[in-house]
């Protein structure tokens, strides 16, 4: 399978066309990023958006594993000595991987079998005999292989190692590893049993103690839940079909005849379904099933995570953030508008009726202090008991009360992103401050966390890992590029996830600008560190400057077609500043386009 395969099996797989495909590609292996190929290749893709260009990449990615499986098997059999020009044809038309191992499984070196054990006592011929089904007589054939040397003392020892060699010849069968694969994949059902004596112990997992539904049907969250109570021992799980439905389908595929040679076949065929096949096609089935809950549960996550850092920021606010709890108090920081830490201090709410009428003046003086216009108290342990407390307070002038979700706090307290910026402070104190900022921009806040730590849904940590980082991080920069990132206020940690940017570029934007200043173009931005041409061209557009030297630096207009602006400007006999600010000539231009759209 070539590249020029790839493309176009892509392209029908989509519904786009080759062309399509193949710029995502080119663009893709240039180092380009999803976010500035959908936002500023549309010409070369064709307008495609963010979800196609993900699925393009995604696709392209898992039909290279598949040639590199290939290649890998073709030598493997070249190795071997098992390659032939119909095998390597069959090898290099396999469409999906499944259709692949089928077809490498005969030839796969394997530990010593019993079908091997009977082939090495020579048995390999009557099975072959017998599997044939003309009507032999399978006693008188077996007993010219009866040879006490090699193990053989009887017709019935001939006759079982005769059967363990159709057995793997059928369980090895392409055509009935598909079929059955069907089956099980449409049929078969999920059983969930508790464990024996852990009824108690596994009382989360009550409701499937007996429970059972087809295995194509389970949803997401009720397949991880059954995963997790067996790999915690409290369950045990089987998954299979009808077992007659099974084998008769193997039956109509493998015995062709009445005899008793066939009579042994279907022998035969009973050990293979439940010694072979019907293990290894439960096996197939738990990871399908598993890949599917899988994709829905991460879907739901990354949905989640979408809808949390796209939250509507408060904007510039003078913000008290609190953390809190019973015990230990609730630990408070007072943030100016920009979110630098001003004071910070705990109040013990919970503890007395006396206690909280101190601690009422204590918040309602520092409010006054600090003027503080908005208080963001953390969803955990007692955060609703200090919801009401603080809503109790009788401020001088309005305070606004909201509830934040805290999950990650702690995570974010502990990394090294929160020592470096708080590096004389407890983790109770960055704790609130990551709180307090994360109402003010959630974006901006959030990005220093690791996705997984943000709490977006159940099951998480069963789910592949892998696949969760990279729908998660897809998640957190397409909401970073298609909100876009303040240049002269943006973290280093936010700006990692800027199109083209990486940790160490980032960290060396910070520091440029620590050292000169505001950036006051985007131009400038060629004189950080390590950012190149093409670090520059995948970012710029993202990155905003306002009240710079030129405006467009404010907008997500690319640098590189500035000068369609400046001309539009001039045909339209205004400015730049104006076609941003003002609806009614942005409207004008966009009629023109349309009538004129090359």
């Amino acid at each position: 399978m070539n590249n020029d395969t790839f493309i176009s099996r892509i392209a029908e797989e989509q519904n786009i066309n080759n062309n399509q495909v193949q710029a995502v590609a080119s663009l893709l292996s240039e180092g380009a990023t999803i976010p500035f190929i959908s936002r500023y290749r549309k010409e070369a893709t064709g307008s495609l958006d963010e979800v196609a260009v993900m699925a393009v990449r995604d696709r392209l990615n898992q039909l290279m594993e598949l040639k590199e499986r290939k290649e890998a098997i073709l030598k493997s059999l070249e190795k071997h000595g098992h390659l032939t020009d119909e095998l390597q044809e069959k090898v290099l038309a396999a469409e999906s991987m499944t259709v692949l191992e089928d077809l490498y499984l005969p030839y796969k070196p394997k530990r010593r079998t019993r079908a091997i054990i009977a082939k090495e006592k020579g048995l390999e011929p009557l099975a072959l005999i017998i599997f044939e089904q003309k009507g032999v007589n399978p006693v008188k054939e077996a007993e010219s292989f009866i040879d006490p040397e090699k193990g053989v003392e009887s017709v019935e020892d001939a006759l079982a190692g005769a059967r363990d060699i159709i057995a793997e010849i059928i369980n090895e069968n392409d055509k009935a590893r598909a079929r059955l694969r069907n089956l099980f994949f449409t049929k078969a059902v999920i059983k969930s049993l508790v464990a024996s004596g852990m009824e108690e112990k596994g009382a989360k997992f009550r409701d499937y103690f007996d429970w059972e539904e087809t295995v194509a049907g389970v949803p997401s969250h009720r397949m991880l839940a059954m995963r997790r109570g067996e790999s915690e021992d409290f369950l045990n799980l089987d998954i299979l079909p009808d077992e007659d439905e099974a084998t008769a389908i193997l039956e109509n595929l493998f015995v062709n005849g009445e005899g008793d040679d066939s009579a042994q076949v279907k022998l035969a065929i009973k050990d293979c379904y439940k010694r072979l096949l019907s293990r290894s096609m439960e096996t197939e089935t738990r990871l399908h099933a598993k890949e599917r809950a899988d994709t829905e549960a991460i879907k739901v996550f990354a949905d989640n995570l979408r809808q949390l850092l796209l939250a509507p920021p408060l904007g510039a606010k003078r913000v008290m953030g609190i953390d809190p709890g019973f015990r230990t108090g609730c630990k408070l920081v007072c943030l100016d508008p920009q979110g630098k830490l001003l004071h910070f201090d705990t109040v013990y709410p919970h503890m007395s009726e006396k206690k909280t009428l101190a601690e009422t003046e204590k918040i309602k003086s520092l409010c006054e202090k600090f003027e503080i216009e908005v208080i963001a108290i953390g969803n955990g342990t007692a955060g609703r008991e200090t919801e009401a407390f603080v809503k109790a307070v009788p401020f001088s002038k309005p305070v606004q009360v909201i509830m934040v979700n805290e999950s990650g706090a702690s995570i974010y307290s502990a990394s090294e992103a929160a020592r470096e910026e708080f590096p004389d402070h407890d983790l109770t104190v960055r704790g609130s401050v990551s709180i307090g900022r994360r109402l003010m921009d959630p974006l901006a806040e959030l990005v220093k966390i690791d996705p997984k730590s943000i709490g977006v849904g159940q099951y998480q940590h069963d789910v592949n890992q892998k696949a969760l980082k990279q729908s998660l991080d897809d998640v957190v920069m397409s909401c970073v590029n298609g909100v876009g990132v303040d240049l002269n206020m943006a973290s280093a940690q936010l700006l990692t996830y800027v199109s083209g940017l990486n940790d160490g570029v980032a960290k060396n934007i910070v520091s440029y600008r620590e050292d000169n200043g505001p950036f006051k173009s985007r131009r400038q931005l060629t004189k950080v560190p390590r950012l190149g041409p093409k670090a520059f061209e995948q970012s710029a557009g993202f990155l905003r400057i306002h009240d710079g030297e030129n405006p467009l630096d404010a907008s997500a207009v690319h640098p590189e077609s500035y000068y369609i602006v400046d001309a539009m400007a001039g045909d339209l006999e205004t400015t730049v500043i104006d076609i941003l600010k003002k609806p009614d000539i942005r409207h004008q231009i966009d009629l023109i386009r349309s009538e004129f759209p090359h």
